[in-house]
């Protein structure tokens, strides 16, 4: 292993490699590119931007729809795709949950971005 490579962002583990122009987490199976880790570390001292599900840049206050029915624990229905979902907050959650909002019918939780498309 090489020491020089950084720890994988998704679940830090240290036994990252490289395959090609990506970095390889063999843990957790995430890859990402050297240049986005390189282009991170030189601390721009931008804030990170949260994408939805097709790629538009999504910000506090907007309104998202879900695109993929989810299901809820402790609820026998799940959110249904197509619901709205208004007056978003954008945090750095637990387990990729960056979305945190009141879904209508089921009160306050936290959601992924990559289920979400803006409206």
């Amino acid at each position: 292993m090489n020491e020089n490579l950084p720890p994988c962002p998704e679940c830090s583990g240290v036994y990252t490699y490289e395959m090609g122009s990506l970095l390889v987490c063999p843990e957790c199976g995430h890859e990402w590119s050297a240049s986005a880790e390189a282009a991170g570390e030189a601390g721009d001292g931008g804030e990170k931007v949260i994408r939805d599900s097709v790629g538009n840049v999504l910000a506090d206050g907007d309104t998202v729809t879900v695109v993929k029915t989810l299901k809820v624990k402790g609820s026998p229905t799940g959110i249904k795709a197509g619901t709205k979902v208004r007056n978003i907050r954008l945090v750095d959650g637990v387990d990729g949950h960056d979305i945190d909002c009141k879904v209508d019918g089921f009160g306050p939780m936290q959601l992924k971005s990559s289920v979400v498309k803006k409206a």
